[in-house]
């Protein structure tokens, strides 16, 4: 409830003011006799202040503060001179503030502070109002009241009604305070006229203080004018542009004076655009000609027929297709990559029958460093046409692939039209690098802008936001590069050919190296004259020992760093004489420090609850070691090593089968009563997720319950499902690979994947055991060591099935 009291505002002779008051402290103003005001008071001591004024004589002091930031000032911080005033009206807020009105009686000015310490009190000293000389009185009143009706019509922040209400006041120090009251200006300003103490002296502070202002406002009226005289001529250019306009029209001879017009429709000519097209570029070419040069609108229209004249429309590269001199081509810059490049020689046998084959689109998959890029580039030499390339990895606004419309400010095209520009024919071929990395967020999905780009069915008519018409996409021959398979969007990964590209075989790394990486290093620092031996053994301890890698951008690194240490000692040396420096397995080590790998050893090694799985990266295939163990505890399964959701479903399911199949693997019915089971991927800060590990992780919590030790040169990849049936994986040529490179013997491989070995290379699975099992109970014999017999009858009963 807001509580108000109010008090009559009946007039009191000055001789009834108390010579000791309360003093209030305002902050943001300077109030003046015969002024009645509201002023809200929120300090604690301008609080005890008020009410105590209010209960004893409604006399208090006002003075304003020096300094409007002090949060609580000291009686150093407040003026001495101020106005007595009477409280009228007080009303309490609900938050605790108090809400005065006051009315200005008279000026004053503090002579000493009591000792009170609650709050400000202080004696004061009444200055009243004396006329020495009546005629310089009047004079100012009259000086006072036209400089105030001046200042009034100046400025527009006072309303007129306020020269009415001064002309209605006859008593001259009332005119004073009112004029005073009115001008707009610092506390600071204000405060000098109460800090005089003659009415004439008082008069003659208001009166300077208003003609300063006057003149000010004149002067803003000034510059104010003055930039409307330019608004004015700028109008008036504007309208003679337009007289001149209509009367080249009607001469019909605007093209002559206008030379630049001419250039532009000569250019919008030459462009060879399609009709459609040509009547747009025409259409805003005449919109062009009406608007006004210095207008924004010329410069965005302007902009927009440029793109339409420097995008290509009809300019196209002749194909060359001349099957071997593409295999040749292809076979130089790139070793290895037989699939890849055999299904581009395919694609170019068909073009050289049909001439025109739309639909197909490739996209190269693989790990980082395995030559997807280069090989884009490669096509496109061998088959003569331009290439761009367009990176999307990070994209995540439509408008970067399908344009900003021309309503907003530096609208632009998309990159597809931006990299037809840059091509400069219709039949580039165009590398969409990175294409499994783009988002989306609020402004659109790019994902679905590509499908118009890269569906034969619809990119002949491919509409940019910004070009606002169709342009004809099919003729450019589209390569999508990606890491993972699974980070396509699906509707993307229907209307491509999907192109794996693994690693790299030891024998292949060597070959590149001595074929591409090391002459193209030796010339980017400056080693042509000297002849550099590089040795096939240095080469291989910086693959084996220096890098662990599915590619050879790692390598090309490490190569780089050899021959940069080489430059340097040929440098300090001077020994520029010399020809000839070989550089071997001891240089490779002096070079580049302790090996970072080691060479895996697994031969005799017998582990119990620790097994040793396959999984696929995006850098390629990778040995993932699973470890478990049991200990004494509540009955509960742990996971740790950043395992994803698959993962932690795939262990889960694991021990719901082991459990519920304890009888047939020998163990004891309740072996996980009162047991804590935790299973454990070391390299906890990588995270790891994938639908491959069910049977490693299985096979580790069978060897640690059993307490069976495991061989370690024996490795597995596939999921299982409950009834312990081992379903098919993907990556299946990254995973033998990364197998070959750690030095293991044996791969347990799901057996729906025994048909994809035929499309792995004989060096990958050269020196490896394959062995295809259709559920985890055929796995047991290679992975854990079992009597001879049993051995014998298995091979006795697979005999007899050969039969």
């Amino acid at each position: 409830m807001e509580e108000i009291t109010k008090f009559s505002n009946e007039i009191t002779a000055i001789e009834n003011i108390p010579k000791v008051l309360p003093v209030l402290p305002l902050r943001d103003n300077v109030i003046f006799p015969y002024m009645i005001f509201p002023v809200l008071v929120g300090r604690e001591t301008s609080i005890r202040a008020a009410n105590f004024a209010l209960e004893s004589s409604k006399y208090i002091f006002l003075a304003a503060q020096k300094h409007a930031s002090i949060e609580e000032p000291t009686k150093e911080d407040i003026y001495t001179e101020g106005t007595v005033a009477k409280i009228i009206q007080i009303l309490k807020l609900p938050n605790g503030l108090l809400k005065i009105l006051v009315d200005g009686i008279i000026q004053g000015k503090i002579i000493s502070y009591t000792e009170r310490t609650n709050f400000f009190e202080a004696e004061i000293e009444i200055i009243p109002t004396v006329i020495k000389n009546q005629r310089e009185i009047n004079a100012l009143v009259r000086q006072l009241t036209n400089l105030f009706k001046e200042y009034v019509k100046s400025n527009k922040a006072i309303p007129p009604e306020a020269v009415n209400a001064l002309e209605n006041i006859d008593e001259p120090d009332r005119k004073l305070f009112y004029v005073a009251a009115n001008i707009q200006q610092s506390m600071d300003v204000k405060q000098k006229i109460l800090q005089k103490f003659s009415l004439s002296d008082q008069f003659y502070e208001v009166i300077r203080i208003l003609t300063s202002e006057i003149e000010i406002l004149k002067i803003e009226k000034e510059i104010e004018n003055k930039v409307q005289e330019n608004i004015s001529k700028t109008q008036r250019k504007f309208i003679i542009q337009e007289q001149i306009r209509i009367l080249q029209e009607e001469l019909g001879d605007e093209d002559e004076i206008s030379p630049e017009f001419v250039k532009l429709k000569e250019k919008i000519d030459s462009a060879k655009m399609p009709e459609q097209v040509y009547e747009k570029a025409i259409e805003e070419f005449n919109k062009l000609k009406k608007t006004p040069p210095s207008s924004p609108e010329a410069t965005v229209i302007r902009n927009y027929i440029d793109w339409l004249c420097d995008v290509p429309w009809y300019k196209k590269t002749k194909d060359n297709l001349d099957i071997k001199n593409v295999r040749k081509i292809l076979d130089e810059d790139h070793y290895g990559l037989e699939k890849p490049k055999e299904r581009i020689v395919e694609h170019i046998a068909v073009l050289n029958l049909v001439k025109n084959m739309r639909g197909q689109i490739l996209c190269f998959v693989g790990p980082p460093g395995v030559g997807k890029t280069s090989l884009g580039k490669s096509i496109a030499r061998a088959l003569n046409r331009n290439f761009v390339r367009i990176s999307l990895g990070g994209v995540r606004d439509e408008a970067e692939i399908r344009g900003h419309r021309r309503t907003y400010i530096g609208s632009m095209p998309g990159k597809i039209i931006q990299s037809m520009k840059r091509a400069k024919t219709i039949n580039p071929v165009m590398l969409l690098d990175e294409i499994d990395k783009m988002s989306m967020d609020f402004r659109g999905d790019p994902s679905a802008a590509m499908l118009e780009v890269l569906d034969p069915e619809q990119n002949h008519t491919f509409n940019d936001h910004y070009l606002d018409v169709d342009y004809d996409l099919s003729q450019v021959m589209f390569i999508t590069t990606a890491n993972v398979r699974y980070n396509i969007p699906l509707p993307l990964q229907d209307r491509m050919e999907i192109i794996e590209l693994p690693g790299y075989l030891e024998h292949e790394k060597i070959e590149i190296a001595k074929r591409h990486i090391i002459q193209k290093q030796i010339e980017a620092h400056g080693l042509q004259k000297f002849h550099i031996d590089f040795k096939d053994e240095a080469i291989k301890k910086i693959i084996l020992e220096y890098t662990r890698e599915a590619g050879v951008r790692n390598l090309e690194r490490e190569i780089s760093s050899v021959l940069r240490k080489t430059a340097k000692d040929i440098v300090l040396s001077n020994s520029k004489r010399k020809n000839k420096f070989v550089i071997d397995e001891s240089v490779i080590e002096k070079y580049l420090g302790v090996p970072r790998f080691r060479t895996h050893k697994t031969e005799n090694e017998l582990r119990v609850g620790s097994i040793t799985g396959l999984a696929w990266t995006s850098v390629g295939g990778e040995i993932l070691q699973v470890d478990a163990t049991v200990m004494n505890g509540s009955e509960k399964l742990t996971l740790t090593g950043q395992l994803g959701n698959v993962m932690k479903e795939s262990a889960q399911a694991a021990l719901s089968y082991l459990r519920s199949n304890a009888k047939e693997f020998g163990l004891d019915p309740n072996f996980s009563k009162g047991k804590e089971i935790h299973i454990h991927l070391p390299e906890g800060a990588i995270p790891k997720d994938g639908p491959s590990a069910g049977i490693t992780m299985a096979l580790a919590m069978y060897s640690a319950f059993s307490g069976k030790p495991a061989k370690s040169d024996v490795a597995m990849t596939g999921e299982i499902t409950l009834r312990g049936n081992v379903i098919a994986i993907g990556g299946l040529n990254e995973k033998l690979l990364a197998a070959r490179r750690s030095g293991i013997k044996t791969v347990l491989i799901p057996a729906d994947n025994e048909k994809d070995l035929s499309e792995v290379k004989d060096e990958i699975k050269k020196g490896l055991k394959i062995i295809p099992i259709k559920t985890i109970k055929e796995a047991l014999p290679y992975v854990f060591e079992i009597n001879a017999k049993i051995k014998s009858k298995k091979r006795n009963v697979r005999a007899n099935k050969h039969k």
